[in-house]
């Protein structure tokens, strides 16, 4: 039914991939990125995950008269640090491994 198709192969495949995924996990638990926007007016730190962990504003940042700037530049800033946490999740993460039998999956 399914030819020259090897469950324990798959199986082992499947296990290595889980295991190169919690390694891929581990390595960015710690890891941290920053962003800035405003010349520096502006940083925020994320973890690993995306999650915020700091955020510094300048005082030159902060005018009462235009709190819709100092918004923009705090999204800005978090945006930048969030993609950097997400290119270096992509580039951590194991590539899925050619599974014989199994079309579209390298097979």
């Amino acid at each position: 039914m399914f030819g020259d198709f090897d469950i324990n192969a798959l199986m082992q495949q499947a296990q290595q991939l889980q295991e190169d995924l919690q390694r891929a996990q581990e390595q960015l638990a710690d890891a941290r990125f920053t962003g800035t926007a405003g010349g520096g007016a502006v940083t925020v730190v994320v973890s690993g995950k995306g999650d915020l962990e700091e955020l510094d504003i300048t005082p030159e940042a902060w005018d009462p008269e235009d709190t819709e700037t100092l918004s923009a530049l705090v999204i800005a800033a978090f945006r930048a640090a969030k993609a950097e946490a997400d290119a270096a999740t992509a580039a951590a993460m194991p590539d899925l491994p050619a599974m014989p039998g199994m079309p579209g999956l390298g097979g």
